[in-house]
Parts: C-alpha cells; sequence; structure tokens
C-alpha cells in the first residue's frame, strides 16, 4: 500500500498539478503541503486533507490508502509510472530523447523476437 505522500504526488503528477497550484485551489501554505510530500510524511488532519482531497477530485480514502471502496479503479492508475517517466523525459536534452528512442525500439524489437507468441493487443 502506498502512503499518503505517495499517492498525493502520484495524483499531482497525474494532473500536471504543482504545489504551488495545489496551494492556490485549497488555501492551504504550500509549506504545509510539502511537509506532507517531504521526507517526514507526515498525514494532515482530517478537514485539511478533505480540501486537498477536493481540489484533487479524489477521495480522502483515495489519498489515505489509494484505493476507494466506492469507486471502480481508475483506469489510469496502472499507468502513473508511464506519467512519471514522460515527465522525466520532457527534461531531457533532443540528443538525449534520440539516444533513448534507438534503445526502446532496440529493446523492443528484441523482445519480440524472443518471444515471438506474445502478441500485443
Amino acid at each position: 500500500m502506498l502512503s499518503f505522500k505517495e499517492n498525493l504526488r502520484n495524483e499531482l503528477d497525474f494532473k500536471g498539478m504543482t504545489v504551488k497550484e495545489l496551494a492556490k485551489r485549497t488555501g492551504i501554505i504550500k509549506g504545509s503541503l510539502d511537509n506532507y510530500l517531504g521526507v517526514r510524511e507526515s498525514i494532515p488532519p482530517a478537514d485539511i486533507a478533505v480540501r486537498i482531497a477536493q481540489a484533487l477530485n479524489v477521495s480522502v480514502e483515495y489519498l489515505v490508502t489509494g484505493t476507494d471502496s466506492k469507486l471502480i479503479p481508475r483506469p489510469y492508475e496502472k499507468f502513473v509510472s508511464y506519467f512519471s517517466m514522460l515527465s522525466d523525459y520532457e527534461k531531457l536534452t533532443d540528443t538525449s530523447k534520440r539516444s533513448l528512442a534507438i534503445m526502446i525500439h532496440a529493446l523492443a524489437k528484441e523482445e519480440s523476437r524472443s518471444a515471438p507468441d506474445n502478441k500485443s493487443v
């Protein structure tokens, strides 16, 4: 199970929202939000967690546990790591992006050769 900190960070990344933007939407000072995302991994009081959840359009349960018993799992949850990688990708130089593309294509080609019966849908 992911922590409040990890769930909050994942949701911010997925929505492309900065801590500063979340602070503005919630009226919670940025420093407090940084504490919830920091090394200490503190969990906010319930009223603050509700404001954060409302601003992100998720439930408090989701932020605390990573799941929401009242909802069908969101289809993009399995793609959170992809969004994180894309965020890192955007920070690369054009040369690094080209090198990475070459490596990905080479790995995909190798994978398809070594497992011809596994077809992607």
